[in-house]
């Protein structure tokens, strides 16, 4: 489950990368117009999208420490998305996607 929630960061932080920094209209609806916030926001999801991949590569190389270094990252990202519950509300589409992803992150730290 370990690895299916690092493959999950992937697949969400590409697209939402990628259309971040084509400034795409929905985009600006969710993060806001582009400003040093968003740009700053981008760069830590880049951060976790590489960590990501580094730890999946790790993962499928059997590395002994990977999955003890892929806890921390999931459990962060678990933290600060369950806190943008309260800093945005439950209708803000960020926010919901964000539950999900925690529910999926948690259930990855739950089993191991």
């Amino acid at each position: 489950m370990m690895q299916a929630a690092l493959v999950l960061n992937a697949l969400v932080l590409f697209p939402v990368l990628a259309l971040i920094l084509r400034d795409e209209p929905g985009m600006r609806t969710a993060f806001g117009p582009d400003s040093a916030a968003r740009r700053i926001l981008a760069c830590v999801y880049a951060a976790i999208l590489l960590a990501s991949l580094a730890l999946l590569w790790l993962l499928f190389t059997d590395h002994p420490e990977a999955r003890g270094w892929a806890q921390p990252l999931l459990a962060v990202q678990v933290g600060y998305k369950l806190m943008t519950l309260p800093a945005l509300g439950a209708r803000h589409p960020v926010v919901l996607s964000n539950l999900g992803i925690a529910a999926f992150h948690g259930a990855a730290l739950i089993t191991g």
